[in-house]
């Protein structure tokens, strides 16, 4: 029953994100006004314009961002068993951002109009996809998990290194673009990219809604998992490809976002205080929802011009609660 309740506060408190999110920005809207016009009863063309078209899709960007990076974050975390691991750990997201990085500041005799939108969402991807096949190249020769951690981390490191000499080799210009793409961003999408955006997040939750027995067998270790006829190389493989179509994705269209991957899967296991994965996966969706969407709100600087990075909102949020992590576990061990 308290899980019940839970739940309902967090769809609740969803709703009321959601609902305020697109009610505040550069001009005020009240809630009955948004209500009105996205349930149609409402004849005003600016207000159309302003929540249908810019707001709306911003929103709901917000919540598969956060939903599916929390989602990867629980994936990794219970893959590696470390309560520190997230969805960048396997170096799609670093992969993504070598993609960018090539085409941003690797091909800088293009237009820019060539080069932002729809150009950065294509490399982003091609570079998680190149990734993810060496990732799971190297899943298959090496059985050891721990292994697979640090060639995940060594791929990042190898691809951060080379977006660092794009960038000290790059123009003005192009580095503008690219660094303005690194800080993250939720209303660059728009209903066009929300159409391929959203029926691949949904793929991957749902995969990863599929393991969830699975998952909750591997919490208890790598021989009892074998013993009950879990095929833990298999399902290491599920893992890593729902993790990759996640976070990739969500990198593609949205740029990093930090923090919430590592975090999200903690503060649904603290309010609801239980490892199971038919609770821990949709909490983690609705906190990871819910923070994003409050850190979108924080970002726009309500009453003020101008926006802050979603990037950086989202790290004010996620390191304290790091910190609590790492506290809370040292308290554990003593």
């Amino acid at each position: 029953m308290k899980n019940y309740r839970l739940f309902l506060l967090l769809i609740i408190l969803l709703v009321v994100a959601f609902m305020t999110d697109i009610a505040i920005g550069s001009v005020n809207l009240s809630i009955r006004d948004v209500w009105d016009t996205l349930t149609g009863g409402s004849d005003n063309l600016i207000y159309r314009e302003i929540i249908i078209n810019h707001r709306l899709p911003k929103a709901l960007t917000a919540i598969l961002a956060g939903a599916s990076l929390s989602v990867a974050g629980v994936l990794m975390q219970t893959l590696f068993h470390n309560p520190l691991a997230g969805p960048d750990v396997l170096g799609v997201t670093s992969g993504a951002s070598l993609g960018v990085a090539l085409l941003t500041l690797g091909t800088s005799s293009l237009p820019l109009w060539l080069i932002a939108g729809w150009g950065q969402v294509t490399a982003a991807i091609i570079g998680a996809i190149g990734v993810l096949l060496l990732v799971i190249i190297v899943s298959i020769k090496i059985p050891q998990t721990v292994s697979l951690l640090i060639i995940g981390m060594m791929f990042g490191n190898f691809a951060g290194a080379i977006v660092s000499i794009l960038q000290s080799m790059s123009n003005p210009d192009t580095l503008k673009l690219f660094i303005t793409w690194t800080f993250g961003s939720l209303s660059s999408v728009g209903w066009e990219q929300m159409s391929v955006m959203a029926p691949v997040i949904a793929c991957g939750i749902l995969t990863a809604l599929l393991l969830q027995k699975q998952l909750n067998i591997l919490l208890l270790g790598k021989n009892y998992a074998n013993g009950l006829g879990v095929s833990v190389p298999r399902l290491r493989l599920w893992i890593i490809l729902a993790t990759a179509l996640l976070a990739g994705t969500s990198t593609a269209f949205t740029g990093p976002i930090a923090f919430i991957g590592i975090t999200m899967p903690h503060v649904a296991r603290g309010l609801f205080g239980s490892p199971n994965h038919r609770i821990i996966l949709p909490a983690s969706m609705l906190c990871g929802a819910i923070t994003l969407l409050v850190c979108d709100l924080i970002s726009q600087l309500p009453g003020m011009q101008g926006t802050l990075p979603i990037n950086a909102v989202t790290a004010l949020f996620g390191s304290p609660i790091i910190v609590w992590i790492i506290l809370r576990n040292s308290y554990i061990n003593k």
